[in-house]
């Protein structure tokens, strides 16, 4: 029964965190977008943005509103996106997406997370090259004839339509387009009456490296440090 229920507990605790994370992350891309663009979605694409993967991640309401208000008032933190590099062990090419208010502290904590778990943080422009910055929509797939979606977006920009799932296990489509390309994409989907569940932009590796379980452990455990920083938004890598 006492471990049982501390294993359940466990689970409950790290779910929460997961979920704190997921709110954090969002409530910085309010804060930029909101300083970047202003207060209103209605002109403001990127808060467009934020605010559909807020309510997808089901991030309540009154948070949505104090972080639009708070990012609106005198002495916001002002935050900036800043991209590191670097190798994990066995190679691993990483890139670590951050939104930060203290450039001194959020790069001091990189380094010393990539040095405690066997990596090299590496200088701007050594592993970028090795990802392509891609726009990614979610979609409901139910009512969706893949086939013939595929055909009509490839005018549109598409690079590549995947299956994907959410955070509950839900099946999803990922449309997945270059950076430039995802107005035209968006413009295109909302011509079809098909709204996504979120977007995002990622940076997707264009090879990628298969490890044998030993050695992926080492790799997850530095992402794992990086993702744990508050500052760290995204951790991509081209570990198969």
């Amino acid at each position: 029964m006492g471990r049982a229920f501390e294993k359940r507990k466990s689970t409950i605790f790290a779910r929460m965190d997961r979920v704190g994370k997921i709110f954090a992350k969002i409530g910085k891309d309010i804060a930029i977008a909101v300083k970047a663009g202003g207060p209103s979605p209605d002109g403001n694409p990127a808060l467009r943005r934020a605010l559909q993967n807020a309510r997808a991640a089901n991030m309540p309401k009154d948070r949505i509103e104090n972080a639009i208000k708070k990012a609106s008032g005198q002495g916001a933190a002002a935050y900036e996106i800043v991209i590191y590099e670097g190798y994990a062990p066995h190679g691993i090419a990483l890139l670590v997406e951050t939104a930060t208010d203290n450039v001194t502290r959020t790069v001091a904590n990189v380094r010393h997370a990539f040095k405690a778990h066997g990596g090299n943080m590496g200088t701007t422009g050594s592993v970028a090259f090795m990802f392509q910055h891609q726009g990614v929509f979610r979609l409901e797939p139910s009512g969706i004839d893949r086939d013939s979606l595929e055909l009509e977006l490839i005018d549109h920009g598409l690079v590549a339509l995947d299956d994907g799932e959410g955070d509950k296990g839900e099946p999803l489509l990922l449309v997945r387009v270059a950076f430039a390309d995802f107005g035209t994409m968006q413009a295109a989907l909302d011509a079809r009456g098909i709204h996504a569940v979120s977007t995002a932009f990622e940076y997707v590796p264009q090879n990628v490296t298969e490890l044998p379980d030993d050695k992926t452990d080492e790799v997850l455990k530095l992402v794992a440090a990086l993702e744990s920083d508050d500052d760290v938004q995204n951790v991509y890598s081209t570990l198969a």
